[in-house]
């Protein structure tokens, strides 16, 4: 697998997301189109109901979109999500991890956020991947690998 660039981005509660920084901590950063929509709905919910199993395996969680900080601020509020949410309105973290794809939307070719989860080790490395995602059932199975570290 590859290593992570040296990226840093606004997220939610006033913080910034630091690759470097997260060097020493293993992290899942899952992509997904876009803020308060049905499936990034049900996969963020996903991610905050397990949020404990990833904690207690040492893990960070990360979502990432496209949408602004505003946006994301709401969304996580919504969903009171206890995880961190990266914008990257201008795909610098989007790019880096390859995710941008073209997509039918409603018979139109749209370019966007292919739903994709990365596992990060502490030494800043991809050991793991899931592209293309279907929301049922993902989550539990990035938590069962992280668990296997």
């Amino acid at each position: 697998m590859s290593a992570v660039a040296t990226l840093s981005l606004p997220m939610t509660g006033n913080q910034t997301f630091d690759t470097a920084a997260l060097i020493g901590t293993p992290y899942v950063l899952y992509f997904y189109p876009k803020d308060s929509t049905p499936g990034c709905t049900t996969e963020s919910g996903d991610f905050r109901d397990h949020h404990a199993a990833f904690a207690a395996a040492g893990v960070k969680v990360f979502g990432v979109s496209r949408d602004s900080l505003k946006s994301h601020e709401n969304f996580k509020a919504k969903l009171e999500m206890p995880f961190e949410l990266v914008s990257d309105p201008e795909e610098v973290l989007c790019e880096a991890f390859g995710v941008m794809k073209m997509k039918n939307m409603y018979g139109k070719q749209v370019r966007g956020i292919e739903r994709s989860t990365f596992v990060i080790d502490k030494t800043g490395q991809i050991v793991q991947e899931w592209r293309g995602v279907k929301v049922p059932g993902h989550v539990e199975a990035v938590l069962a690998f992280v668990q296997a570290m």
